[in-house]
């Protein structure tokens, strides 16, 4: 489904096989591109361009990147992923309650807490964390 577009480039989120971790397509004339969002922060990143040896330049991804990271557009991506697919990518992941951050895993440990389930509230534009045994839930503010 399209999120948006950068320079006649179609960033889009494709529904079908898709997987973790969250991330839009951007196809060129000869390359595919891939670029990572979250649901905890406003960060998008470049995660693949393939081929390699057909990669556009620094300046057209960085374009694409930045258009991305637009709020309108990474909120409809957050919305058509979550729609979707039911996922915010951190199953089997968990929570440090002091430093308010993800921690890769599971882990076990005084402070952090499973994941138990997470997901994303579109009109409030927030994710929600359940945490096994934690003192609450979690509510990140996108």
């Amino acid at each position: 489904m399209r999120v948006g577009t950068y320079k006649g480039h179609v960033i889009a989120v494709l529904l079908r096989d898709e997987h973790c971790p969250p991330h839009v397509h951007v196809a060129g004339k000869d390359w595919d591109a891939r670029f990572r969002f979250s649901f905890l922060d406003g960060d998008v990143e470049l995660w693949d361009v393939d081929p390699e040896r057909r990669r556009p330049s620094g300046a057209v991804l960085e374009g694409i990147r930045q258009t991305l990271r637009q709020r309108h557009y990474l909120a409809r991506a957050r919305r058509i992923w979550w729609e979707k697919l039911q996922t915010v990518c951190l199953d089997n992941h968990s929570w440090d309650w002091e430093a308010d951050e993800v921690v890769p895993g599971l882990v076990i440990r005084r402070g952090v807490y499973v994941i138990a389930s997470a997901r994303h509230d579109v009109a409030g534009r927030r994710t929600i964390l359940n945490l096994v045994r934690a003192p609450g839930s979690v509510e990140i503010e996108l």
